[in-house]
């Protein structure tokens, strides 16, 4: 499949929308609700068996990845903005909430997200510091990216989910 262009048309999701979505630990797509189905543009039969990452935008850096497989690979919930790509080209972001599901024996079954509008205080921020955090990556690498967010917090005195709550609410 052939990614799309990227465009400068953002699709908006109302407050009472909420983008559900389940993957499988490799992050292959198992279900979508028909809210992601619509404002990702694809038929639910182009996404399902595909890795999630089809929808990934350009404009997301790396790092905000590595701390959200981080997270959910060692079974913890992540909060994190993400900017997702259509298949028309058109980009929306959303405040996704990432939970592990595991069976009777801890072993992990699959990823279940939950996503929903960002709030008006995190779109003033979040661009801005993804684009920060991209030239980065793109001069030294995810690493430098990881540091730089990192410095960022510790100025902040915030922990990455403290952070990320405090531009939500």
């Amino acid at each position: 499949m052939s990614r799309p262009t990227p465009r400068n048309n953002e699709k908006v999701l109302s407050a009472e929308e909420f983008i559900v979505s389940k993957t499988d630990t490799k992050g292959k797509i198992l279900y979508g609700n028909k809210i992601f189905i619509k404002i990702s543009g694809y038929e639910e039969s182009e996404l399902l068996g595909k890795p999630h990452s089809i929808l990934r935008h350009p404009d997301m850096p790396k790092a905000v990845f590595k701390l959200l497989w981080d997270r959910i690979q060692n079974k913890q919930e992540i909060f994190a903005y993400v900017k997702n790509l259509s298949k028309d080209g058109s980009f929306y972001w959303v405040h996704a909430n990432v939970t592990v599901t595991e069976d009777a024996n801890g072993n992990v079954i699959d990823y279940h997200s939950v996503r929903r509008k960002p709030s008006a205080k995190a779109m003033e921020v979040i661009p801005g510091l993804y684009a920060q955090l991209l030239a980065e990556e793109k001069s030294g690498g995810m690493e430098a990216s990881i540091r730089m967010l990192n410095n960022i917090l510790e100025e902040k005195g915030m922990s990455y989910d403290d952070f990320i709550f405090d531009l939500q609410h």
